[in-house]
């Protein structure tokens, strides 16, 4: 069993955080196994849904403290066993051909990205739920932006999202105070998505995606980057995006099939 575990299901692919002892907290070939599974999520046309999870009870506490303290953990070796904190440059070489081609690639993928927080997501695992286009949580989850408790800063996209999902004044408070929410106060300020009794979280799961895979997929694609394209675009941007999506929907299958549909119900 490795640290990161991918299946495909119905369509659905599955990226498990498999380091249930550490509270899935980051190794090195965890986060070579994350970046394997969502290049093959991106690529794969029989793939229409990922989702994210964690083993155990929590879905990720992010970096390995005790291993930051050790000088250990993904951030501390190279593959030729040169130390990636010997300089200033190093950390950030190390980050960026890392853990920071997860953004980057969860940015490529159109496709719909739900993150099952089943527990504690701490730091850099609560943005890993964050960079996901719907979360779901546990009730027993609990979900904080702990940096501050390190004395280190976001470092794969907490403060890209955070802010833009709850708000700038809100981002800085949770980075600055390290303050941990359970679920209901996550749901009051949007961090998630629904918040679902933990014994019916994966019922709820597999009836919210396969609500989402009866709809016409490539549509769904095209919603999903119509949305995340047109929040960097004018209004007169996005429409003219709009526009050739539209055209290009309009002649597709699933237009035709949603007709169709729509004719049967309505139509006597």
């Amino acid at each position: 069993m490795g640290d990161l575990l991918f299946t495909v299901e119905g369509h659905v692919a599955k990226i498990v955080l498999n380091r249930p002892d550490q509270m899935n907290a980051f190794s090195k070939e965890m986060m070579d196994l994350w970046i394997e599974a969502l290049v093959e999520i991106r690529d794969n046309p029989e793939i229409h849904m990922g989702i994210v999870t964690g083993n155990g009870r929590a879905f990720c506490a992010g970096g390995d403290v005790k291993a930051m303290i050790n000088r250990e953990g993904f951030l501390s070796k190279n593959s030729d066993d040169t130390d990636l904190r010997s300089t200033p440059l190093a950390v950030k070489n190390s980050l960026w051909k890392m853990i920071q081609r997860i953004p980057l690639l969860m940015d490529e993928i159109d496709k719909p990205m739900i993150a099952v927080v089943n527990g504690h997501a701490m730091g850099a695992g609560l943005d890993m739920a964050l960079m996901c286009d719907i979360r779901i949580a546990s009730e027993r989850a609990k979900m904080g932006e702990t940096y501050i408790n390190a004395g280190i800063v976001p470092g794969d996209g907490g403060g890209y999202y955070l802010p833009r999902i709850i708000g700038l004044d809100a981002a800085l408070e949770m980075f600055w105070t390290g303050k941990v929410l359970n679920a209901h106060e996550a749901l009051d300020m949007k961090i998630v998505s629904h918040v679902v009794p933990h014994d019916e979280l994966d019922n709820f799961v597999t009836k919210y995606c396969k609500e989402i895979l009866k709809k016409p997929q490539e549509v769904v694609q095209m919603m999903k980057r119509i949305v995340k394209e047109s929040q960097t675009m004018t209004l007169r941007q996005s429409l003219d995006y709009v526009s050739s999506q539209m055209a290009i929907s309009v002649f597709h299958q699933g237009h035709e099939d949603a007709l169709t549909e729509l004719k049967s119900k309505f139509v006597k």
